[in-house]
């Protein structure tokens, strides 16, 4: 089996680590294999690939996308380091407004799975990073949401002792309180 799927402390958020076999001349790893992923728990359908390139220091989230159009994503590192964020903002959920916080880098090769109905969001801990990452639906601009970073709520620790660069859009995102709960999941 190329992959190991590990369960987080949140129902559904799936860290998956992919077998790299490498040596003088570099390396190789499959990175996703639909069957596999189904074998695991992620029956998930992609629509839309996307690539994203960030400088130090950069926190961009927390995002998420309205129904219909939620999506559900599997996030890569392939330049860098970051701390990828994923927070339960279903309304029913026993683990709603928690968060998983993975390590994701160019060494570990590690790909986080985060169903619908979470926030996500990440920092950049090297120099610049670039992600790769799945989604299960089409980006829809008028359903785009997202909330505060910061929230004291949330009291998410990103795991930085640097001011964050934010857009002037993640710099004014509601609190969790402030969602319209009726939008998600």
């Amino acid at each position: 089996m190329p992959f190991e799927f590990e369960k987080q402390s949140i129902e559904d958020i799936i860290l998956v680590k992919p077998k790299v076999f490498g040596d003088n001349r570099g390396f190789f790893m499959e990175s996703y294999k639909k069957s596999e992923f189904i074998q695991n728990g992620i029956d998930t359908e992609f629509q839309q690939d996307n690539h994203s390139k960030s400088s130090a220091k950069v926190l961009r989230g927390l995002h998420y996308q309205a129904k219909p159009y939620e999506q559900a994503k599997l996030v890569r590192c392939i330049k860098g380091k970051i701390y990828d964020i994923a927070v339960d903002i279903r309304p029913n959920s026993k683990t709603f407004g928690k968060y998983v916080k993975i390590e994701l880098s160019e060494d570990n090769k590690f790909m986080l799975y985060i169903p619908k109905g979470f926030a996500h969001g990440f920092v950049v801990l090297s120099d610049e990073a670039e992600l790769i990452y799945k989604a299960s639906g089409e980006y829809n601009p008028k359903a785009d949401r997202g909330i505060l970073w910061s929230d004291k709520e949330l009291n998410i620790d990103w795991g930085i002792d640097f001011e964050p660069i934010l857009s002037e859009k993640d710099k004014n995102q509601p609190n969790l309180k402030g969602i319209n709960k009726e939008e998600i999941q």
